[in-house]
């Protein structure tokens, strides 16, 4: 057994791990390496099961206001309608100027080859690691493509956060950073409130409320002027400049997906940090270099397609990626669009997938990187049949 195990790995290991811990606002460190091409490539985990359905809404199938009375709403009610059938949340909006641009694009129904558990570990191990399952896997598929390129050197690293990214583990060197904690209660405490209430439903969604507040509280305070920007945009600025210089990969994850409650309340906050995080990329890394990037988001599952009785929805099955960057084929909704209707959903509940989202990622990456296919379907991602090029960058 190594003589060193990681915090996350331990409480994983000893069953002290729960739903809100994995999706935890309290650790979100970047990683960054150099490469030898001119492209860029950021990836963004988006922890705690990101609810496409509702980020970028289907407003077009008769099913969806049935399914979600609460949460399907269309430019009628203030969501900014994309192409006539999809539209974007209406705390979206600041990002409508990048799909007009063709900078932001999406991909429906897609997912990992992750099944019916549906938790948030298992599933983020999984995304993390580009496999069919984890027997025997110890590193991560970023990591596995930088160890078959030639000439890659790690970047100077600031650490302070206090977890790791699987996504980037592996014999490839790469280097760390995280901005500081600003936190009202210590780790430790927020870990242990954490594990409490996680065996009572309940109390454990007025304990995520509780915990959405506060952080209104703090963003309230730093839009007058009392603190620093929040750790995400520090993370986008940090990252930017870093791509700017010799770095090619910025890796790191937003937290706060997870809305089992109040949905139209919790998930805000969340599309906000992604939109300032992709705003703030944009406007850092200045027109030349944005024109060589592409960003892609990625969450763990989709969520079921049914509200539930708390206004919020459960961990489901098929999801959705977001792509930005001068790099990308933006201004469209990609993948194929299942349905929502009766016999349509996969086990009666959620989105069905009609991709595996590491093929996009794997096209993405020939893309920029020029790796062969069968480097990326053997080595990269072991075992994936990357099909048709769905045609994701200019």
């Amino acid at each position: 057994m190594p003589s060193t195990l990681s915090r996350r790995a331990f409480l994983a290991r000893t069953g002290f791990i729960g739903c809100s811990l994995a999706a935890s606002p309290l650790v979100t460190p970047v990683t960054f390496a150099a490469t030898p091409w001119d492209a860029r490539l950021v990836v963004i985990i988006l922890r705690g099961g990101m609810d496409g359905l509702d980020v970028v809404r289907p407003y077009g199938d008769p099913d969806l206001r049935t399914l979600r009375p609460g949460l399907s709403g269309g430019p009628d009610q203030g969501a900014h309608d994309l192409d006539g059938f999809y539209a974007l949340h209406p705390h979206l909006g600041g990002l409508k100027p990048l799909w007009d641009e063709g900078d932001l694009g999406f991909v429906q129904a897609i997912s990992t080859p992750y099944r019916d558990k549906r938790s948030h570990f298992d599933g983020q191990d999984l995304l993390e690691a580009g496999t069919v399952s984890m027997a025997g896997v110890r590193d991560g598929w970023l990591n596995r493509m930088l160890q078959v390129v030639p000439g890659v050197t790690a970047q100077t690293a600031y650490a302070i956060g206090r977890s790791d990214m699987r996504l980037l583990q592996g014999a490839a060197d790469v280097a760390n950073w995280s901005p500081e904690a600003e936190l009202g209660l210590s780790p430790q405490a927020q870990q242990l409130m954490d594990l409490v209430t996680e065996s009572d439903p309940a109390i454990h969604a007025a304990w995520q409320e509780a915990q959405m507040l506060a952080t209104l509280e703090d963003e309230k305070a730093t839009a007058q002027g009392q603190q620093r920007s929040g750790a995400h945009m520090r993370i986008a600025e940090f990252a930017a400049a870093r791509l700017r210089d010799e770095a090619r990969i910025a890796a790191f994850s937003l937290n706060g997906w997870d809305t089992h409650r109040a949905q139209d309340r919790t998930l805000p906050r969340a599309m906000s940090q992604l939109s300032e995080t992709l705003v703030t990329l944009r406007e850092e890394l200045g027109g030349e270099v944005w024109q060589k990037t592409a960003v892609v988001a990625l969450t763990e599952f989709g969520r079921t397609a049914r509200e539930n009785g708390s206004g919020g929805t459960d961990h489901g099955t098929g999801g959705m990626m977001v792509m930005a960057g001068g790099a990308v084929q933006g201004g469209r909704v990609h993948g194929d669009w299942p349905g929502l209707g009766t016999g349509d959903l996969y086990q009666n509940r959620d989105l069905m997938p009609t991709r595996d989202v590491r093929a996009h990622v794997a096209w993405i990456m020939r893309g920029l990187t020029g790796l062969d296919r069968a480097t990326l379907e053997g080595s990269v991602f072991p075992g994936l049949e990357m099909g048709d090029n769905p045609q994701l960058l200019l």
